[in-house]
């Protein structure tokens, strides 16, 4: 196996096992046993220091696996999203913006809110011309009804 396929299976193995509840487990029976070790080494510096080394150590790695598996996944929801703009009508420009800077997709998101904004208004604009004439095709019909000419349309 390649040395990046063996890695990405090593790391993905361990951040799932670490995101369960029965490491999460483990990792508190391993602090409450050195806490109670604490009186037999007479709260030593040695003592303190096992703690403190093994914590910074398992932290450290951590990191990596955990930063290597979120690589991954976002890379993969990236390829997700790029096919799913490419089969649809939605606008291709879209399509590889996480290459962008920080700069760029800022002013890209205010310029997304800006159009959805515009079309929530857009919308509103609609729903309320459609209300309206709703409302005024009722008041022609009751006022038909009103007047006994309810079986002669507009």
């Amino acid at each position: 196996m390649q040395p990046s396929k063996t890695f990405t299976a090593f790391s993905s193995s361990i951040a799932r096992a670490a995101g369960k509840p029965l490491t999460f487990g483990a990792s508190i029976a391993v602090i409450l046993a050195w806490a109670v070790s604490g009186p037999v080494f007479h709260y030593s510096d040695t003592w303190q220091l096992i703690i403190n080394t093994g914590t910074t150590i398992v932290t450290f790695l951590m990191v990596f696996l955990i930063q290597n598996t979120q690589n991954r996944d976002g890379a993969a929801i990236q390829a997700k999203l790029d096919e799913l703009i490419r089969a649809s009508a939605a606008q291709n420009r879209y399509i590889g913006i996480e290459s962008l800077t920080e700069e760029e997709l800022t002013e890209l998101r205010e310029r997304c809110a800006s159009r959805a904004q515009v079309s929530k208004l857009d919308a509103a604009r609609e729903a309320a011309e459609a209300a309206e004439e709703r409302a005024d095709r009722k008041a022609r019909e009751a006022a038909r009804e009103a007047s006994g000419m309810a079986s002669y349309p507009d």
